[in-house]
C-alpha cells in the first residue's frame, strides 16, 4: 500500500511542471548560459515545484490510506525541506551568498533535529548533534552541486532513494522511511522526462536540488543511524547509498581548494564534466556515474542482509580502492591533445573509464600495505589476543584508516608522482600524507566511542609504520626500475666523459644518470681545488691539460663540452685530443633566450 500511494508523487510532479511551464514564473525563473554552466541556452527552473509537490502528494496520500501515522519526525523533515524549497526559490530568483544559504540549511537541520531525528550510534548527544548539522549541511550541498548536468541529480536521487526504500522495507523496517523515499523517488521519476533534453526543458534550480539533498540526508539518518547499533554495515549503509554525491563533491572540494578557487561558484570541474572530457557523450556519462551508483547501492544492501563483519570489511575495502583509482583518473591535471582525445574515444568504455594497470596495481598494494601496517601496529601494542573490546575496535578502525590514508595519498598527489625518479620532495609527501591521514582516521574512531582500554599508541605505531612501508615501496619501484633499466640496457650503455664540472656539467651528468643506457665515467675541470674529489658520485679525474691522457684511460664513446666559452686554446687542446682517440667530441650549449618565432620557423623547415 506504501508504494501504491507514494505512486501519486510521479504524475502530480509532471502536472506542476506542466502547469508551471504556462505561468510567468518559467519566464521569471530563468537559467542562463555561462562559462561556468555547462547548458547553452535559458532554462526555465520550475523542476523543483515538481519535485517538492510530488514529494508531498506522496506523503499525503500515504496518511490519507492509513498506511502511514502523523509523527513528530515526518513532520519535522517535511518542514525542512519546506524550508530549503522556499530559500532556494529565492536564491534561483534573486541569488543569495553562500552565507545565507548555509544558514537556512543549518535552520533546516535544527528543525529535524528539535522533531525527534537522533544519531543512535554515537553516545555523546553533542557529537551526534554536529555529525547531524554537518551530514545535512554536506549532502544538501552535494546535490546542490551534482546538479550539472541533465538528468544527473535526479537519476542519483531516485537511485539512492530506491536503495533507502528496499533497506526501510526488509532490512531496518520504518514505514515512515519507505513512504518518504518512494514519494522522492517517484517525484524524480516524474521530473526526469524534462531534464533530459527536448523542446520542453526545465532544470530543479537549487529549490529542487537543496530539497533532494535534504531528504536523502535526513532518510539516511532516519534509515541506519537512528536504529541503535555500531555495526559496521549499519553506519556504512548512507555513506556507500549516497557515495557519487560524496565522491564529487569530495573530488570538486579538494581540487578546488588546490586552485584556490570558490568551491561554492559553479564551474567545469565536476566527475560527469571530466567523463566527458574524456571521450563520453553527456548521457553515457549519466549512465556510467548511475551503474555506480546502482553498485554501490547493491553492496550496501548485501553489507546490511549477510550481517558479516568480515564480508563487510573486505567489500568495503575493495571499494576504497577501486574508488580511489577512479577518483586519481579524474583528477589528473593534465589536457589531453585533439589526437589523443580522439583516440581515447574510440576504446571501450572500461578502458576510457578507468586508468592504467600499474595505476590500480599501485592502489591494491597500499590497500595491503595499509592494512598490515595497522594491524602490525596493533600486535605489537596490544599482542595476538586482546580483548572483544579491542577485537571489535580495530575492526571498526580499520575501514577508517585505509579511507583516510586513501583520500590522503589523492590529497597529495602519490598517485600523480613518477617513482622511479623519487626524491627527498616526494619522501616529504609520503610522511605528510601518512600524517594527516593518521590524524584523519582518529577522528571516526574516537567519535563513535570512548577508546576504553584500547591503547591510542597503536595509531602512532601505525604512522610510523605506514611511512616505512609506503615509502618502501614507492623507492623500492625507484631502486628495481633503475636496476631493470641498467641490465636492459647494459649491452648498449654509452661512456661519456663530462668536461666542465660548473653548473652546466652537474645539470648535464642528472639528465645523463636519467637517461637509459648513459654512463658518466668521470668529470674533467681546471679548477684545482676539485681535482680528485665527487660530484654528485661522479670524480673529477683531472684538468683539460691531461685530456689526452684520460680519454685514454677512461676509453670514452664521447666527450661532451659544457664550457663553450673557455680560452680557445684550452678548447682545441680538448678537440684534438679526442681527435687523436677516434673520439666523438660535442659541444653542450643551453640558450634560454631564443626567440620562439626563430625556434617554430626552424621546426617548421
Amino acid at each position: 500500500m506504501s508504494a501504491v500511494a507514494a505512486t501519486i508523487a510521479l504524475p502530480t510532479a509532471a502536472a506542476v511542471i506542466l502547469v508551471a511551464f504556462r505561468s510567468p514564473l518559467a519566464r521569471r525563473l530563468v537559467a542562463l548560459p555561462s562559462a561556468e554552466r555547462w547548458h547553452e541556452r535559458p532554462t526555465p527552473l520550475i523542476g523543483g515545484l515538481g519535485l517538492v509537490a510530488g514529494l508531498l502528494a506522496g506523503v499525503a496520500a500515504a496518511l490519507a490510506l492509513g498506511v502511514l501515522e502523523p509523527s513528530s519526525q515526518l513532520f519535522g523533515v517535511l518542514a525542512g525541506c519546506g524550508i530549503l524549497f522556499v530559500a532556494g526559490l529565492y536564491d534561483d530568483a534573486f541569488a543569495v551568498r553562500p552565507a545565507a544559504k548555509i544558514a537556512a540549511q543549518l535552520t533546516a537541520a535544527g528543525v529535524v533535529v528539535a522533531s525527534g531525528v537522533r544519531i543512535e550510534i554515537v553516545e555523546s548527544d553533542a557529537i551526534g548533534l554536529a555529525i547531524a548539522l554537518v551530514w545535512f549541511v554536506g549532502m544538501t550541498n552535494a546535490f546542490n552541486l551534482l546538479d550539472n548536468m541533465n538528468g544527473l541529480a535526479a537519476t542519483l536521487a531516485a537511485i539512492a532513494a530506491g536503495y533507502f526504500a528496499i533497506d526501510a522495507a526488509w532490512v531496518h523496517p520504518n514505514a515512515t522511511v519507505l513512504v518518504l523515499s518512494l514519494s522522492l523517488l517517484f517525484a524524480c521519476l516524474g521530473f526526469l522526462p524534462f531534464n533530459l533534453g527536448g523542446r520542453r526543458t526545465a532544470f530543479m534550480g537549487d529549490s529542487g536540488s537543496q530539497v533532494l539533498g535534504f531528504a536523502l540526508a535526513a532518510l539516511g539518518i532516519l534509515s541506519t543511524w537512528a536504529v541503535a547499533g555500531s555495526a559496521v554495515a549499519t553506519v556504512l549503509v548512507p555513506i556507500v547509498v549516497l557515495g557519487v554525491p560524496i565522491l564529487d563533491t569530495g573530488l570538486v572540494t579538494v581540487t578546488r581548494l588546490l586552485d584556490r578557487r570558490p568551491i561554492h561558484l559553479g564551474g567545469r570541474d565536476h566527475t560527469s564534466h571530466r567523463l566527458v572530457y574524456r571521450g563520453l557523450s553527456e548521457r553515457t556519462a549519466v549512465v556510467v556515474l548511475a551503474l555506480i551508483a546502482i553498485a554501490l547501492g547493491g553492496t550496501s544492501l548485501a553489507y546490511g542482509m549477510l550481517d558479516s563483519l568480515g564480508f563487510t570489511l573486505v567489500g568495503v575495502l575493495v571499494t576504497f580502492a577501486i574508488l580511489v583509482q577512479f577518483v586519481s583518473y579524474l583528477a589528473e591535471v593534465e589536457r589531453r591533445g585533439p589526437r589523443a582525445a580522439q583516440e581515447l574515444a574510440r576504446r571501450p568504455l572500461v578502458q576510457r573509464v578507468l586508468v592504467s594497470p600499474r595505476r590500480l596495481l599501485e592502489v591494491l598494494l597500499d590497500f595491503a600495505l595499509v592494512s598490515a601496517a595497522f594491524v602490525g601496529a596493533y600486535l605489537l601494542e596490544v599482542g595476538p589476543g586482546g580483548t572483544p573490546f579491542q577485537q571489535d575496535l580495530l575492526m571498526l578502525s580499520l575501514p577508517a584508516v585505509v579511507a583516510a590514508r586513501y583520500l590522503g595519498f589523492v590529497l597529495f598527489g602519490l598517485y600523480r608522482r613518477i617513482w622511479r625518479y623519487a626524491g627527498a620532495r616526494d619522501a616529504a609527501a609520503i610522511v605528510g600524507a601518512v600524517g594527516v591521514s593518521e590524524v584523519a582516521a582518529m577522528a571516526p574512531v574516537l567519535a563513535l566511542d570512548e577508546l576504553g582500554d584500547f591503547p591510542l599508541t597503536v595509531f602512532v605505531v601505525d604512522f610510523l609504520l605506514c611511512s616505512v612501508f609506503v615509502g618502501g615501496s614507492r623507492f623500492a619501484e625507484h631502486a628495481v626500475g633503475g636496476v631493470l633499466a641498467v641490465l636492459h640496457e647494459r649491452s648498449r650503455i654509452r661512456r661519456t666523459l663530462i668536461v666542465g664540472a660548473g653548473r652546466a656539467g652537474r645539470s648535464l651528468l642528472r639528465e645523463l644518470r636519467e637517461t637509459p643506457g648513459e654512463q658518466v665515467v668521470g668529470f674533467v675541470d681546471d679548477d684545482v681545488t676539485l681535482r680528485g674529489r665527487r660530484l654528485q658520485g661522479a670524480l673529477v679525474l683531472g684538468g683539460c691539460y691531461e685530456v689526452e691522457q684520460i680519454v685514454r684511460r677512461t676509453r670514452p664513446d664521447a666527450v661532451l663540452v659544457t664550457i663553450p666559452h673557455a680560452p680557445l686554446e684550452t678548447l682545441d687542446a680538448v678537440v684534438r685530443a679526442c681527435a687523436r682517440a677516434d673520439v666523438p667530441c660535442r659541444f653542450v650549449r643551453r640558450q634560454l633566450d631564443l626567440d620562439p618565432e626563430v625556434v617554430l620557423g626552424a621546426v617548421a623547415e
